[in-house]
């Protein structure tokens, strides 16, 4: 079907979601109970899309089906992916040469708040109107999931990987607070590097990303992507669904649901593991950036590895308030 076809469906079940007992997801006319059923667009041919719905259980799937017709469950893709987690890392993970103290800081290292235990230096930002560069991941990477405070430690490497109060390189500045209701957009936050730092903006696989951040309605389905993270290292994706809605993660605070979020599986295996969180992922034709990696299943992916999440990385530098820096000059 068309894309706004497909949008129209989506709204309308979502709508109907909103009233069973058992299976809510988060509507595109205002929040509601998660329940681990998410809608968003899929591809399937040059302007033409499936609606995507993923859920936890198989059981889920006689609920959101019910009701539509034989010609609309023609036009769905129903994967079941289980439950999403944010791609910290656990302890104990084996070091590699992203997991190790590295300076210059470059993207894709080894990093955290001193509460947590590893994930990923996505990349690099700045305030409008100031020099001072800010380094970029997630919240529960360098926040503790809203836990920590602003002026708290950032380390690099990650204490999963040996990182000390020796290895601080920044302070938590700015974080975007998880919301218990629906309709979360961004898992982000940003640490000021400490006085004499130095860092490699430019220093992704291939070279520097554009300057120019990929707008939320130039991210595409079926678009080939890149990404460098402190487990999986640079990996290969191609984007699966787009305005993904419902997308329920389950912190340690319990879960956090999340609207028009980016899908992706990797085109051989995973494209992410536990650690990642945090990775800028950028478009392969042209270098584009246009997300910022938060969490993933092990499930539903069918290239094997499950499937990632990203917030639309415009989205991420709007709430935080900052502009995005490709290169050091």
């Amino acid at each position: 079907m068309l894309p706004d076809s497909a949008r129209d469906l989506k709204a309308r079940l979502s709508r109907r979601l909103t009233g069973a007992p058992t299976a809510v997801a988060s509507s595109l006319d205002g929040a509601t109970r998660w329940s681990g059923v998410a809608l968003g667009l899929a591809p399937v041919g040059p302007g033409q899309v499936h609606l995507a719905i993923r859920l936890i259980e198989q059981a889920d799937a006689d609920v959101v089906l019910a009701g539509l017709s034989a010609a609309a469950r023609e036009e769905v893709d129903v994967r079941v992916i289980g439950q999403v987690r944010p791609s910290t890392s656990p302890t104990g993970h084996s070091p590699a040469e992203l997991q190790q103290r590295v300076r210059p800081l470059r993207p894709g290292l080894s990093v955290s708040h001193p509460d947590v235990t590893a994930g990923t230096l996505g990349g690099f930002v700045r305030r409008p109107g100031t020099d001072g560069l800010l380094v970029l991941s997630n919240n529960h990477v360098l926040a503790d999931s809203g836990a920590a405070s602003e002026g708290d430690p950032v380390l690099q490497p990650g204490v999963a990987d040996g990182g000390t109060p020796g290895d601080r390189i920044g302070t938590l500045t700015a974080f975007v607070r998880l919301g218990a209701d629906p309709g979360n957009l961004v898992d982000a936050a940003v640490a000021a590097l400490s006085p004499g730092v130095q860092c490699d903006p430019s220093g992704y696989p291939g070279g520097a990303l554009l300057a120019e951040v990929a707008a939320p309605d130039e991210v595409d389905p079926d678009e080939l992507v890149e990404k460098v993270g402190r487990t999986t290292g640079h990996t290969r994706g191609r984007i699966t669904a787009v305005e993904v809605d419902g997308v329920g993660v389950q912190y340690d605070d319990g879960v956090h649901t999340f609207d028009d979020q980016v899908e992706i599986e990797g085109l051989t295996g995973a494209f992410s593991a536990g650690g990642d969180s945090g990775s800028v992922i950028w478009r392969s034709r042209d270098r584009a950036p246009l997300g910022l990696l938060f969490a993933g299943s092990t499930e539903g992916g069918t290239a094997g590895g499950g499937v990632t999440f990203a917030n639309p990385l415009a989205t991420v530098l709007r709430e935080l308030g900052v502009e995005w820096v490709s290169s050091a000059g």
